[in-house]
């Protein structure tokens, strides 16, 4: 019996799941003369540590792909990786996580004019962190400022898919029953790009058409300014999160329901005042996900 015949054996049973070592795919929806493809590049980047304002890069990966307005992602071109010298020693601890050591990046820098040519060709720059690595590729590379950004963590309900985690190599599992090797830029693209490719929720939609809703729609950015320090636990619960820069409570919301959380906060939070404190930003993909936003 083969390989293949004893994993269809072991999938055909409700107490086994098969997972399988994710291939190259070049091509996923077929093209056709009728359609017209928009390009994407899907980023990711291996660094020194965490900090988006100082760490540096050692590893850039970018894989160009196609896609349609219905989110069908059809041909992966092939990926551009480079290393680059951060100018310091690796961390112990990132070299044990990626593999990346300093003799492998000494010497080596990202190609600044290949990169801003695939910028270039990409209408949408997508990334599975993309609070992460937007902000340390538009301090390495400005040209990434002028992107629409996209993110395939959090733009897309990955609970419509059974998730209950929004890690990579969690989700490449769950829902398309593969695995790869992680914590590489080029592998992370592919994987990313596959899981963006191939299944469906219960409206036949994409991961990769979520993600171009989203992209697409507006963020209003409410500040509870001046909010008193006992309503705390309110903002808390309501999903707001505190900017230590500007010392306030904010929260992300769709237009459609600004009008509602203006309501929520001038009863719950400033007693009913008329004249409540609170500001609002607007800002699109754009901005989405940098430091501007």
């Amino acid at each position: 019996m083969t390989l293949d015949e004893m994993a269809a054996q072991l999938d055909a049973s409700a107490d086994y799941r098969v997972v399988r070592r994710l291939s190259q795919i070049g091509q996923y929806a077929p093209d056709r003369s009728d359609e017209q493809l928009r390009r994407a590049l899907l980023v990711d980047v291996e660094t020194t540590g965490l900090d988006t304002a100082r760490d540096a890069i050692i590893e850039f990966g970018a894989v160009p792909f196609t896609y349609d307005s219905a989110g069908r992602i059809h041909a992966v071109e092939e990926p551009v990786v480079y290393f680059e010298d951060p100018g310091r020693p690796i961390p112990a601890e990132v070299q044990a996580i990626t593999g990346i050591t300093n003799e492998m990046v000494a010497g080596h820098r990202i190609d600044d004019v290949r990169v801003s040519a695939l910028l270039d060709d990409a209408g949408l720059v997508i990334a599975h962190n993309a609070s992460f690595d937007r902000r340390v590729l538009e301090r390495r590379l400005p040209a990434f400022a002028g992107k629409h950004w996209a993110c395939s963590r959090e733009d897309v309900p990955w609970d419509l898919f059974g998730a209950k985690s929004t890690k990579l190599d969690y989700l490449l599992y769950l829902v398309c029953h593969a695995f790869h090797e992680g914590h590489r830029a080029v592998d992370d693209c592919r994987a990313t790009i596959h899981l963006l490719a191939q299944p469906r929720d219960a409206e036949s939609r994409s991961p990769m058409a979520h993600l171009l809703g989203n992209a697409r729609r507006k963020t209003c950015r409410v500040w509870a300014r001046r909010s008193a320090f006992d309503t705390k636990e309110l903002l808390k619960g309501r999903g707001y999160r505190w900017n230590d820069a500007q010392k306030t409570w904010y929260v992300d919301r769709p237009p459609a329901d600004l009008e509602a959380e203006k309501a929520w906060l001038t009863a719950e939070i400033y007693a009913g005042k008329a004249s409540a404190p609170f500001e609002v930003t607007t800002f699109t993909s754009l901005d989405r996900y940098s430091d501007r936003a």
